[in-house]
């Protein structure tokens, strides 16, 4: 993280939700390695709704958005509902997967830390779906605007996926990619442009990024073809027993916040 987030009371911003939160790390750019000095701060975590919320007549809010200015620094805070959560663990979802993984930890405790003792459980050859879907959608993006957030983006996201599927493991940080995979070698110089302008325009020859996109893309497909991941998730039974147990210790006393 930058000097600026380490400054930000992000424990505060927890305490601060209606729910008890049992986990919140930092996502987006900081995660993936490219902050900008004019970067959002991404929070994600899982809120613990309440017995009449999830019993009552009222459709329970399972995820909870906010976005708001923090001592200068705008923030952007998703929290979901733990059923919802592990629902999307289940559905091949690198997103969530990323977010209980990030090492930037702003509030965890025992309950996240057995969830993401399952988390590998649920990793299957067809999350290259998602990575190769999002890769997709960034690089229209940056054929749009010519900007060089999204085009770290496909590449992140790219090499995230080539990477789960030869070891199995979700890294989502760029400059660690970087040193596992054939990646282009002017990535890191465009990581540096980012840091000093967060919509700047990517200074590189769109013909070069493009062959190197597609060659990412061959590397993902083969890479999903070879992988040793499963097709299916093994933890579906575990992960129903930690809800449930999970939900009735809130219900009687409330997990650690």
């Amino acid at each position: 993280m930058t000097d600026d987030v380490l400054d930000l009371d992000l424990a505060a911003v927890v305490t601060e939700q209606p729910d008890p939160v049992l986990f919140a790390t930092v996502s987006g750019a900081h995660l993936y390695g490219f902050p900008s000095r004019d970067s959002d701060v991404d929070l994600r975590g899982v809120h613990l709704l309440s017995a009449a919320e999830l019993v009552g007549l009222r459709e329970p809010e399972e995820t909870r958005s906010r976005m708001w200015d923090r001592d200068g620094v705008e923030m952007d805070l998703v929290t979901h509902d733990l059923r919802k959560f592990v629902r999307l663990m289940l559905r091949r979802n690198g997103y969530v997967l990323e977010q209980l993984l990030s090492p930037l930890v702003v509030h965890t405790s025992e309950t996240p830390r057995e969830l993401a003792a399952l988390a590998p459980g649920v990793l299957t050859r067809h999350h290259a779906h998602h990575y190769r879907g999002f890769a997709t959608t960034q690089w229209r993006l940056f054929e749009k605007t010519g900007e060089l957030k999204p085009l770290l983006y496909t590449f992140r996201v790219l090499l995230t996926g080539i990477h789960l599927m030869r070891s199995g493991e979700v890294q989502a940080d760029l400059p660690t990619l970087i040193g596992h995979i054939e990646a282009p070698a002017y990535l890191p110089e465009l990581i540096a442009a980012k840091a000093e302008h967060e919509h700047g325009a990517a200074d590189v020859a769109h013909a070069r990024v493009e062959d190197d996109v597609e060659r990412l893309h061959v590397l993902l497909d083969e890479a999903q073809a070879t992988s040793a991941l499963p097709d299916a998730p093994s933890v579906y039974d575990a992960l129903h027993a930690f809800v449930v147990r999970v939900r009735l210790e809130g219900f009687r006393g409330g997990p650690e916040r």
